[in-house]
Parts: structure tokens; C-alpha cells; sequence
């Protein structure tokens, strides 16, 4: 089986107990039907021997059935234990491998999946593959014996009974399979992507339950979670209904051993006259016929936990399937911060227009470098991807002439900060925030990056001051004092290369101007890559470069872009007016 083979490639160094368990299993399952021979031998010998019995051979039989039956009980509890053992052991390396996968991904890789998404892959799918390892692998065995060795004795036995017998067993069998076909996988497959879009918009939900109660809105508001919910239940709905008779028909064939055989029975007395034989065999058979039923019915829990199981693994491996993980050919050191942009051209997965197209330019160690244009131009991406957010698909981008490629991820990171205008703050204390950037980080040097981020003033308003954790535990902060904490972070890694998507995009005017101060601070010195949204900021810049469809339209400083009066020429006096535009009284009345 293709899963299992999956399955063992993460067991490590536990391989050895799942055969182990499932041995032990059907060794279990052998021994837990002696006791029904027993009782039968017991019956048969109070039967025939009429009042000369031997109950020294009752007492051993007795006996024989209560060992065999504890024996069983403990068997398939070792079985169960070794299983387990073996479950956890995949469940935590699937988590940990998937985990490193996801780590070793470019960062952009989470612009696309959720975290709603990659939690309930790597979290909950690991824990499907538990429950078939530890329950439903180990009764494998069971489920094959079981049927095998109580078909022999019912044949064995009495054939007319046992052929009796297969009446319901065929019947039921080919429900089951029937159940259990292409139409049970393609449920399964359906079945488990709803799970994930529900855990996608719950996770959505919850963060947006603020804005909802804000303006007075139902879970009806939104949409998404909502429909995720509404097409599940349709979904598993449809299903159940679509097998209610076939279960139901199943479920009555299955448990009508009785009806058969004590008809046949009477039969058969009639013809051979042989009550104490055909009574004492009914016996026997109205004792291990439930054995067909019930492993069956394992059969079908085992069935649907290995598709489960399958479909888990799958989802798992296929989570960064698309993604390249960030190549490092040579981990070398960089010991200059010119960058350089080589013909570099990049598409996003799934379409073929370049979000950039043949980029180039240079920057030399110190100066700052600005990335305008209309929206969907290409800024974000191209600024994004000196870090590595994304793999390019063509060029070299290069830092100190060593490329990207060969630059280990660890030294990339620590000589490059960025700040963005969504920030990301962890719900932990405010030191802890900025101390990202530094975790070796005196106190001392967090109270200056704090005095030149501008934040001294909101911290001290503070009941705990650094010491208060952010969110529902402790206090939210506005846009303009959350982007002044991650300025405060950059600021503590004192990174030589800065990348900044304008962090005063969304900044009342009394933020924008501490914002604007903080980062005067941050990029003293520095190699500085900026996306300009509000051009009055990059008028002192070393080059301005306009992007137009993933191009450079044109590249100059601002005196010789106005010179040439295209695209950036546009651009300032559209800005212009905007900043000089009001309201009258006229318009307001």
C-alpha cells in the first residue's frame, strides 16, 4: 500500500513495531476465538454425554475459555501499545518535517496560504494519521482473519449451516464495497478540503470579529465564513442521504444471521432427526456469526481511516508542492551593500504575465534608492524581492557582487531589516516586540532605538510600560504607534540594508511626522530601497525609479524626472493637487 510506505518514512527508528503490533493483533484475534470453541466443546459434552458428564473436562473447558479470552484481551492491548508508540512517532515527525519545510519556503509563500491553512495541514492532518495507525492499522490483521478463520469452522462445523451462512455475508460484502467505491473517495477528498476552507475562515472570522462588532454586523457579514459552513453541511448532507438505504439495508442484511439459520435448523432437524447435534451447532454459530458483522464493519472504519490517512499525508507533502525552497549554493559572508538588479524578470504562480520584466539597476553601498508608480506596477514585488520574499525566474539580483543565491538565508536576514506598512506585532510584551530585532540587545541600546523611533511618549502612558503585552491581555495600539515599534525593532538590528514599503501610508499627520523623524534615523548611512506612495517624502533621493508593467518607464533624481516630463512629471502634479485640494463651505452645505 502506497500510504503505508509514506507512513514508514516517518516512523525513524521505530519501523520494527508496527509489523510487531499487527502480528501481535492477529494472534489476538485467533486467540479471542477460542473461547467460543470452548463454550461449544462444553455444550457439545453436556449434549451428548446427557447426565454422564465429565466435569473434569467441563472444568478444563471452562477454564481454557477464560484464559483464552484474558490472553486475548492482553495480547491486543501489547498490539495497541506498540501501535501507538509507532503513531506518535509519525505524527510528530510529519509535523516536524512539514515545519521545516514550511520554514525553508520564501517568504512570500505565506502571502498565498493562511495561517488558518497551514495549522490545520501540519497540526490537525497529522493527527488523522494517528488514529489509522493506532486503532484501525492494528485490526488489519483482525479484519482479514477473523472472516477467514470463521468461515473454515462454520464449513467445518456443519457445511449446510455454514452455507447458510454465506447468504447474508455475500450480500453484505458487496454493499460494503459498493459503499466504500470511487464515490466514498471523492466524499473523502471533498470532505477534507471543506474542513480546510471552514479552518480558513474561521481563523478570518475570529480576527475580524472586532470590525463586526464595530459596526453591528452578524456572522451573516461575513460571507466567506458563512458559505464555507453552508456548503459543508449541503455537502455531508447530500452524502448521508445518498446512503441512508444502502446503510440501512446493510445494516439489517448483516445482523440476520439468526433468522437465517434458525429457519435452516429446523430443517434439518426434520430430515436427520438429530436435535443434541444441530441445536449445539446453531449454538456455535449464533456465537461467531457476529464476528462477520463486526469485521465488516472494521473493514469499512479501516477503509474510510486509510483514505483519511492517505489523503492527510498528501495534503501535508503537497503544502509547499509549488514552491521552491530558498537555494543556498555557497553560505558566503557579505562584506559590501551594493545592489544590483540583473535583467531580473518574475511571475507569480498560476499566470504568465511578469509582475517584473527585465529590471535593472544599481545601487552603491549608502544611497537610497525609491520605487514609484501606479498601483500594480511592480514596486512591492520588486522591492520584495531583495530579500528573498519570492524566487526570481530570470537575472541575478546581486549584494556586494555575490548573489543572492549564494548568500546563506541567516546572513541575507541579518543584513537586511524591512518595515512594512502592515506591521506584525506578537501578542507578547512590547520588549519582546522590539527584542526581535535583537535578542542580545542591552537595555541601554532598546531605550535608544525606542528614543529614536519616537515611542517614549505612548510607552510611558503605558500602566506596565514595556512590560505591556499586546492584545486582549494587555493593550492594542494604534497603526501609527504599532509601525513606530517596528521601527523601533529595525532600529535595535541596525541592518545596513533597509527595504521600506512608506510605513506613513496609513499615519494620522501627527504619526507621519514622528514616523517620518524615526525613519530619518533608521536610514542614516544605510543602503535604503523605498517604495514612495506619497512623493514628497523621496525628493531628496539618490534615484527615483518609475516602474510602469513590471519596466523601469524612467530612472533619475527628482529634478531630472521632472526635466523629462513623462510618467513621474504626471505623477508630481497629480500629487500636488491632491495635497492642496479642500472642502468649501459651499460643498459641505
Amino acid at each position: 500500500m502506497g500510504t503505508l510506505k509514506k507512513l514508514q518514512k516517518y516512523m525513524e527508528g521505530r519501523k520494527i513495531l508496527l509489523p510487531g503490533a499487527i502480528i501481535l493483533s492477529a494472534i489476538s484475534t485467533l486467540t479471542g476465538m477460542l473461547p467460543f470453541i470452548f463454550i461449544w466443546l462444553i455444550v457439545k459434552e453436556l449434549f451428548a454425554s446427557q447426565n454422564e458428564f465429565s466435569l473434569g473436562l467441563v472444568n478444563t473447558y471452562a477454564w481454557a475459555a477464560l484464559a483464552t479470552a484474558v490472553g486475548g484481551v492482553i495480547l491486543y492491548f501489547v498490539a495497541l501499545s506498540l501501535s501507538h508508540l509507532a503513531a506518535f512517532r509519525v505524527e510528530v515527525t510529519m509535523r516536524r518535517k512539514a515545519m521545516e519545510r514550511v520554514i525553508s519556503m520564501p517568504l512570500g509563500f505565506f502571502d498565498n496560504n493562511t495561517s488558518g491553512k497551514i495549522r490545520k495541514i501540519i497540526d490537525e492532518d497529522a493527527s488523522i494519521t494517528h488514529t489509522f495507525l493506532a486503532h484501525q492499522l492494528p485490526d488489519l490483521a483482525g479484519t482479514i482473519l477473523m472472516p477467514l478463520v470463521s468461515l473454515t469452522l462454520i464449513l467445518v462445523v456443519d457445511w449446510q449451516l455454514g452455507l447458510a451462512c454465506l447468504i447474508p455475508i455475500v450480500v453484505s460484502t458487496a454493499l460494503m464495497g459498493f459503499m466504500m467505491g470511487k464515490k466514498g473517495q471523492h466524499f473523502m477528498k471533498q470532505y477534507m478540503t471543506s474542513l480546510e476552507e471552514m479552518n480558513n475562515e474561521a481563523v478570518e472570522y475570529v480576527r475580524g470579529i472586532p470590525v463586526v462588532k464595530v459596526f453591528q454586523q452578524t456572522v451573516f457579514s461575513f460571507k466567506s465564513f458563512y458559505n464555507s459552513i453552508i456548503r459543508y453541511k449541503e455537502m455531508v448532507s447530500s452524502y448521508t442521504h445518498m446512503w441512508e438505504k444502502p446503510m440501512s439495508a446493510y445494516t439489517e442484511i448483516i445482523h440476520s444471521f439468526a433468522y437465517i439459520l434458525i429457519p435452516f435448523s429446523i430443517l434439518i432437524i426434520g430430515k436427520t432427526g438429530d436435535y443434541a447435534g444441530i441445536i449445539t451447532n446453531l449454538l456455535l454459530y449464533l456465537l461467531v456469526t457476529p464476528v462477520f458483522a463486526q469485521s465488516i464493519m472494521k473493514s469499512m472504519y479501516l477503509n474510510q481511516a486509510l483514505g483519511q490517512a492517505s489523503e492527510a499525508i498528501n495534503r501535508s507533502e503537497n503544502l509547499t508542492k509549488d514552491y521552491k525552497p530558498l537555494a543556498t549554493s555557497n553560505k558566503r559572508e557579505i562584506s559590501n551593500h551594493d545592489i544590483t538588479f540583473e535583467a531580473v524578470s518574475f511571475a507569480y504562480p498560476g499566470t504568465d504575465k511578469k509582475a517584473v520584466d527585465n529590471v535593472s539597476f544599481s545601487m552603491k553601498k549608502g544611497q537610497k534608492f525609491a520605487l514609484v508608480g501606479p498601483s500594480g506596477s511592480g514596486k512591492t514585488t520588486v522591492a520584495r524581492l531583495l530579500p528573498r520574499f519570492r524566487e526570481i525566474d530570470k537575472g541575478s539580483i546581486k549584494i556586494g557582487g555575490i548573489d543572492l543565491n549564494e548568500i546563506g538565508q541567516d546572513e541575507l536576514m541579518k543584513n537586511i531589516s524591512f518595515v512594512f506598512q502592515n506591521t506584525k506585532l506578537f501578542r507578547r510584551s512590547l520588549l519582546e516586540n522590539i527584542k526581535y530585532g535583537n535578542e542580545n540587545a542591552s537595555m541601554q541600546d532598546i531605550k535608544k532605538a525606542l528614543e529614536l523611533a519616537q515611542c517614549n511618549e505612548f510607552i510611558s502612558r503605558l500602566p506596565n510600560g514595556l512590560e505591556t503585552k499586546i492584545g486582549v491581555d494587555g493593550t492594542y495600539l494604534s497603526g501609527g504607534e504599532q509601525q513606530r515599534i517596528a521601527l523601533a525593532r529595525a532600529i535595535l538590528k541596525d541592518a545596513p540594508i533597509i527595504v521600506l514599503d512608506e510605513a506613513t501610508a496609513f499615519a494620522d499627520p501627527e504619526n507621519e511626522h514622528l514616523i517620518h523623524k524615526a525613519l530619518q534615523k533608521l536610514t542614516e548611512g544605510k543602503t535604503v530601497l523605498m517604495i514612495a506612495h506619497r512623493l514628497s517624502s523621496i525628493t531628496d533621493v539618490d534615484s527615483i525609479i518609475v516602474l510602469n508593467d513590471g519596466k523601469i518607464a524612467e530612472q533619475g533624481t527628482h529634478q531630472q524626472l521632472l526635466a523629462q516630463n513623462g510618467i513621474y512629471t504626471k505623477m508630481w502634479r497629480e500629487y500636488q493637487k491632491s495635497i492642496k485640494w479642500t472642502i468649501s463651505k459651499e460643498s459641505v452645505c
